[in-house]
């Protein structure tokens, strides 16, 4: 029985949820990782969509309605005077806008005023004070009940055991003040730690965040002290809630009592102040001592922060918006391997779209069969995925407790015979990477600069196969783009060019710098993209940066291809080779355009040509036909509109035009539609 959406969402979402139940129990009762944080982000944030769009799915336990996991045994556990909430994350203009509308409808009457802090990452506690005289220091816990970690926090020197008397704040010294923020350890003093752990051979610290919560929790308060902990204050809490009308205040008063509080933040009146205060933080976050991962955004008025709610685990009134991921996780779609310059096969896994490091990445190169062997990569599954240096989209790992029953092991050598018929590849001995047999990286840069300068392409008439040859031999030319570059001085050094061959060659190339779109995206060679795919591929896109970036949907939308011309279409773009050679195309000035010729005369109307023509070439008339909106067409089909019909034709065509009831035309015929003069 066929699986609905609804069905599909089912499961993925129960998957989800115990992937993200086993890394919330590492990470928050075990004080370890099985993933990074923002790997993790990327599941929360992907569960929490799945729950959006189908609200039956959510149930009580899932890990969008409630905060973190157990206390460890060990420490005494203790119940928050009031639930120590976690947020929702969001991570763009638009989410901000969508949230402050949800609050605008909510409060018509409200001037929106935000208080924004940068986000650190460290452990969340809650510090108790009586009459100004510290009592109990409290985890987090599960957000309703933490432990008691007094006994540790007492050897922080940045928290005091007794509040700071200071003019107009006396109120916070009487009755109970509660104090919470986050211990952290500074980036220098982890630095420092590790630096000392590696001289003495022991192994070497995760991060910052994962050592200020093992140290906190550790039963002897001896080892705690050792540790260069410090607490920072983000929020203040009183019985009479009138005694901190707005957050602004609540950071002045910890500031004033004695307690560390960020003077990073502030208050801000609309997202277009948000986001820029986002920007400016996240530009200089490696020059601030502790680590952050984005900003925390609060409705500044106390009273209104309350009166507006909690839904699931989360205040309506403040939102964590997260920087752009270092790692996120994504659904493997395919698997297409691109032959590159050298002739070498490379896998390159094709996935969902999904924010990385602040950019849009929907594949990655696998490197070789023996790569994916070793990291098991299958169609179907759900990896993680990091930016190799911010640049190079890479897969870390594969998540198999979200993959799908049925996926099986990628074979290198059958996908190989299936994608590439036509070819015999072959792998050498002692090498990891398929090759094209009886190839070289210089015979196909030979036959690739060919295609790119022929008529049907660039149409460069100087550089012909001979031409083409000597500047590749002479080592002149290493890629398509370097043609761009030649001097006249350079091709004058080349035996077969005098003075006037020299410029007529490099004045051609140079006119080639503007090129129609369609010519160029059938000049790269892209495997499968003829002509008319070429033309339909610009019509569509537009431009090579928009057709680069194009999902596997978003091709097979195209009018004409199928899976086997997307697949071919992602791998050549994939290829990182490619990607250069398209940076460096328009680094030396060469900008394809494009003029829209869809609803020209002949739109909608398919012609093939059989047999001699009189008046002109077969590639002249198709030119004109494109030109005028028509599709060229070398075989009759269904959807052919006119079969015209020269002189000396064969037998074939005509019979499969009668047979489809395709309409025949004479030369002359097509010259009247086409207007020529």
């Amino acid at each position: 029985m066929k699986q609905t959406p609804a069905d599909k969402a089912a499961a993925r979402v129960a998957k989800l949820r115990e992937l993200i139940n086993e890394y919330r129990y590492n990470y928050h009762v075990l004080d370890t990782s099985i993933m990074s944080e923002s790997a993790a982000d990327s599941l929360k944030h992907e569960l929490q969509q799945l729950e959006t769009t189908y609200p039956e799915l959510i149930t009580p336990d899932s890990p969008t309605q409630r905060v973190a996991g157990k206390p460890l045994p060990g420490f005494t556990q203790v119940r928050h005077t009031a639930r120590m909430l976690s947020l929702n994350d969001v991570f763009d203009a638009e989410e901000i806008e969508a949230w402050v509308g949800r609050l605008r409808k909510l409060a018509p009457e409200w001037e929106p005023e935000f208080f924004a802090d940068v986000k650190m990452d460290g452990l969340a506690c809650a510090l108790w004070y009586e009459d100004g005289v510290l009592q109990k220091a409290v985890t987090r816990g599960d957000g309703f009940v933490g432990e008691d970690v007094t006994m540790n926090v007492r050897t922080m020197d940045s928290v005091p055991t007794r509040l700071r008397t200071a003019a107009g704040f006396e109120t916070f010294l009487h009755g109970r003040t509660e104090i919470r923020g986050e211990i952290i350890i500074y980036k220098k003093d982890f630095e420092a730690l590790n630096k000392k752990r590696a001289a003495a051979g022991d192994p070497l610290y995760a991060n910052p965040r994962n050592l200020a919560a093992g140290s906190i929790r550790q039963l002897d308060p001896k080892l705690a002290a050792a540790r260069p902990l410090r607490f920072r204050g983000y929020d203040l809490r009183r019985d009479d809630p009138d005694d901190v009308p707005t957050v602004a205040y609540a950071y002045e008063a910890i500031r004033a009592l004695g307690l560390a509080a960020n003077n990073k933040a502030e208050v801000v009146r609309s997202v277009d102040q948000i986001m820029k205060l986002a920007a400016r933080w996240e530009k200089m976050r490696s020059e601030l001592p502790y680590n952050i991962d984005g900003l925390v955004i609060k409705v500044n008025d106390r009273e209104l922060f309350a009166r507006l709610g909690v839904v699931g685990k989360a205040p309506r009134a403040a939102v964590a918006y997260k920087y752009a991921a270092e790692e996120a996780t994504t659904v493997v779609q395919d698997i297409v391997l691109s032959i590159g310059r050298t002739g070498a096969a490379t896998p390159v896994a094709v996935f969902d779209p999904v924010q990385v490091a602040g950019t849009t990445v929907q594949h990655a190169s696998l490197h070789n069969a023996d790569e994916i062997v070793r990291k098991d990569i299958r169609v179907g599954d759900t990896v993680v995925i990091f930016k190799a240096g911010d640049i190079i989209p890479q897969v870390s790992k594969v998540l198999t407790k979200l993959r799908p029953k049925g996926t099986k092991p990628f074979n290198m050598e059958a996908e190989l015979a299936r994608q590439y018929p036509e070819l015999e590849f072959v792998r050498p001995e002692g090498e990891a990477v398929y090759r094209v047999k009886n190839t070289s990286g210089a015979l196909l840069l030979k036959r690739a600069l060919m295609h790119y300068a022929s008529k049907s392409a660039m149409d460069i008439d100087t550089l012909g196969e001979k031409n083409v040859i000597a500047l590749v031999d002479a080592g002149l030319v290493k890629d398509m783009a370097d043609i761009y570059a030649l001097t006249k001085e350079q091709v004058l050094q080349l035996d077969r060019f005098a003075d006037v061959s020299a410029s007529n060659l490099t004045e051609a190339i140079k006119a080639a710098k503007e090129p129609e779109l369609p010519r160029f995206i059938y000049g790269l060679g892209i495997r499968h993209v003829g002509q008319q795919t070429a033309i339909d591929l610009a019509e569509h896109f537009g431009s090579v940066h928009k057709l680069a970036e194009a999902t596997l949907d978003e091709l097979l939308q195209v009018e004409g291809i199928g899976d086997t011309v997307a697949e071919s279409i992602l791998a050549w773009f994939a290829d990182e080779d490619n990607a250069a050679l398209l940076k460096k195309f328009e680094e030396l000035g060469v900008h394809p355009h494009y003029e829209s010729h869809a609803r020209g005369p002949l739109h909608g109307k398919s012609f093939v040509i059989t047999g001699g023509l009189e008046h002109g070439s077969r590639d002249e008339f198709a030119d004109t036909i494109r030109a005028l909106g028509g599709t060229f067409q070398t075989s009759v089909g269904k959807d052919t509109s006119y079969l015209v019909v020269g002189k000396n034709v064969g037998a074939s065509k005509l019979a499969k035009a009668e047979k489809l009831g395709t309409a025949q035309i004479s030369e002359d015929d097509l010259r009247g539609m086409l207007e020529v003069k």
